[in-house]
């Protein structure tokens, strides 16, 4: 039997698309130290991230509460000044914090960067990465701010104070940190959340990686080994928990925030209608677009001592059910103060439980996009296929079970469905915004 509490680490990619990893079905890039996490643990392959883009995602993943309930339904800034996460949200490392549990956060934040909206004051006692969406790999500078006519601003930090790092591959970094906080706690019982930028824009990666995939073309090829860049680490990762013995008494999580992008900055000497380096795998749209393309994920879940190894799960899932989950399993209750929208899966991934969501709702303001998700049907109002102005379809119903990729609008068949579902997800909506208003 263990002798203390499991220990928590989640693994959480930038644009990274659900077919893009060996154990995912890519027949180009290979993963085996990912998917040996599947192979332990279960893969869900009907796994939902909470948003199409990142930093929604990530509030739904720290709080447990759908984006707009949270107060973060849309992209933030990385401006130095920029607000966030509020403060009055109770994120899963401040819960188990103040339980007893050592918290770190080495990656990627994006949910703030004002000190008051900083990863500390959300309950990581330590923090290395960087607050905005996205830095270079090398130098670490937000050059990104030049498009709304700020400067570029350098940000890579530990805890509150900037570090300079210039030359070092940021994924090789955002694992040594890892490691490093594995071995100072080891004897404790820890929350650690690694949230990689890879394979976020810009473009780069070590000339071993690429070196790797010689005969994939150029966007492909970079894509492919920054996300080899990325497995290497998580083996690293891994293989230190394994030294220390905690491998089997480690709740494992790994997913992505959103979908890969077609934005012009993620392909190279490729043209954007042929390949964009990421791939959706069947699936219809991308980065933005509440298509399964841009919100469905890669959901792998690997706990050896409470989990059965091998299994596949076909269940709906969202990346909201993590925060539940884990304090189930560590025996926290969840807070009682507030709406918490996620609910535990732990019988999902024993493969003793049916989803727990009769209905998953999203929204992102882009476009004015909405959907639904209804046992084997999904309606989209206003979807767009990512960041593009113009709805393919104003209103898209699928069934998804006999038509994953979406292709064929049933909606003019259907209008008694396609109206109550559109009034399920207004009504949602009407309450989540209700709530933040």
């Amino acid at each position: 039997m263990p002798t203390k509490r499991p220990n928590f680490i989640v693994f959480y990619l930038d644009d990274l698309g659900y077919g893009d990893l060996g154990c995912q079905g890519s027949d180009a890039i290979r993963t085996p130290h990912i998917d040996d996490l599947a192979n332990r643990g279960v893969r869900f392959q009907q796994w939902y991230s909470n948003a199409p883009v990142c930093s929604p995602s990530r509030a739904a993943l720290y709080t447990g509460r759908h984006p707009m309930r949270a107060g973060v339904p849309h992209i933030l800034g990385g401006k130095r000044g920029t607000p966030g996460l509020q403060s009055s949200e109770r994120t899963i490392a401040t819960h188990f914090r103040d339980h007893g549990y050592r918290t770190g956060l080495i990656g990627k934040w994006h949910l703030g960067v004002t000190p008051e909206t900083s990863p500390m004051t959300h309950g990581f006692e330590e923090f290395y990465g960087f607050k905005a969406g996205c830095i270079d790999y090398y130098s670490h500078i937000f050059y990104w701010a030049a498009y709304s006519g700020d400067d570029p601003v350098h940000d890579l930090w530990e805890n509150d104070k900037e570090v300079w790092e210039n030359g070092r591959y940021l994924t090789d970094l955002i694992g040594d940190k890892a490691i490093d906080f594995i071995d100072r706690h080891a004897e404790e019982a820890f929350f650690l959340s690694v949230p990689f930028n890879a394979p976020h824009y810009p473009m780069h990666a070590p000339r071993e990686y690429l070196d790797r995939y010689p005969d994939l073309p150029p966007d492909r090829r970079i894509m492919a080994a920054m996300v080899s860049a990325v497995d290497d680490n998580v083996g690293r990762i891994m293989a230190a928990l394994k030294s220390h013995g905690l491998a089997d008494d480690t709740v494992v999580f790994f997913s992505s925030d959103n979908g890969p992008s077609t934005e012009t900055r993620n392909w190279l000497d490729g043209t954007p209608d042929k390949y964009y380096g990421g791939s959706a795998g069947i699936f219809r749209g991308h980065k933005a677009s509440l298509f399964d393309g841009g919100i469905r994920e890669p959901g792998i879940l690997c706990w050896p001592n409470g989990i059965p190894g091998g299994r596949v799960s076909d269940e709906l899932c969202a990346t909201i059910d993590i925060f539940p989950t884990f304090c189930e399993i560590a025996d926290i209750d969840l807070p009682n103060d507030r709406v918490i929208d996620g609910k535990s899966i732990l019988g999902v991934a024993r493969g003793t439980e049916k989803s727990p969501h009769e209905r998953m709702y999203w929204e992102y303001g882009h476009g004015n996009q909405r959907a639904v998700r209804r046992g084997p049907w999904k309606l989209v109002l206003n979807g767009r296929l990512d960041f593009g102005n113009d709805p393919v379809d104003p209103v898209h119903l699928a069934r998804v079970d006999e038509d994953p990729g979406e292709r064929v609008n049933l909606a003019a068949q259907h209008p008694d469905l396609v109206a109550e579902l559109t009034h399920d997800v207004e009504a949602w909506y009407a309450e989540v915004t209700a709530e933040k208003s």
